[in-house]
């Protein structure tokens, strides 16, 4: 081949590339499979109010959240997949636990989805008792709760359990639960926190959101206490002693600002 050749078929080759370079080889990407759909993060906490057992215990295997535009089958996007077991009686007073973490796509979404594996019990009297939780494992315990993802925002939610008016003893003697669950976005939420003395009052803290009841226990050894996934709004505190030797007190006007805890300090109960 002369050298005059040579030249010309390398011109026709370099130009055969750059034609397809520009057009994109078949089967090849850019983005090497990347998506280049916006996205935005989501994060979801479980919390929980306390209940008459020693422990209350469910295996979460799978929570997914439906995206509104698509259909019921194929619009389920898998938030975690990794099976744990959680007692929902440590979710109290503060602690949370992270049900999961993700990416998302941009858009409106209108449903969470959690699965529930076997396994999951409840404890009392040191007595552990399997828990049914009806379609549980199947469909999955839908909450209906609408939210926008948006590009590079994190978008944080926390569910409230309420095993007290979750958990039933069954005619035949079994415990089942039809979970009562309170879905609140924590950018329009906040808490409220404080300390009851004496500790040994075992004091109940009470308030309610609409017709809901929230409630939480003081800690027996230091009487502090939290209320979670409070709604930015005005509340009554009602402080219930466990000991007939202390009186109740409620404390009205009781301001909640969304992102941030309200403290009242410490409060006595007086004596009867």
């Amino acid at each position: 081949m002369t050298k005059a050749h040579f030249r010309a078929n390398y011109l026709t080759l370099a130009l055969a590339f750059s034609i397809l370079a520009l057009l994109g080889f078949p089967g090849c990407s850019k983005d090497s499979g990347t998506n280049s759909a916006a996205q935005g993060d989501i994060r979801m906490y479980m919390v929980d109010a306390p209940g008459d057992y020693d422990a209350v215990n469910i295996v979460v295997t799978e929570v997914t959240v439906h995206m509104e535009s698509a259909d019921e089958v194929t619009g389920w996007v898998i938030i975690s997949d990794s099976a744990r077991t959680i007692n929902l009686l440590n979710l109290t007073n503060g602690t949370f636990d992270i049900l999961g973490a993700h990416r998302l796509d941009v858009g409106r979404y209108s449903q969470i989805r959690l699965k529930i594996g076997t396994g999951s019990n409840v404890v009392v009297d040191g007595t552990t008792y399997a828990l049914n939780i009806p379609s549980g494992s199947q469909s999955g315990l839908k909450l209906n709760h609408q939210f926008d993802i948006e590009a590079d925002a994190l978008y944080e939610l926390t569910l409230d359990f309420d095993a007290a008016h979750s958990i039933h003893m069954t005619g035949n003697g079994q415990y089942q639960m039809n979970p009562v669950i309170r879905v609140v976005a924590n950018v329009v939420s906040g808490s409220i926190s404080g300390v009851v003395s004496p500790v040994s009052a075992f004091a109940q803290i009470l308030t309610k959101i609409g017709s809901d009841s929230v409630a939480t226990y003081a800690n027996m050894l230091s009487g502090g206490f939290k209320l979670m996934a409070m709604p930015a709004g005005t509340y009554s505190v009602t402080i219930e002693s466990s000991s007939a030797l202390y009186a109740d007190s409620t404390i009205t006007g009781v301001v909640v600002h969304a992102q941030q805890n309200t403290n009242l300090g410490t409060i006595v109960l007086r004596q009867r």
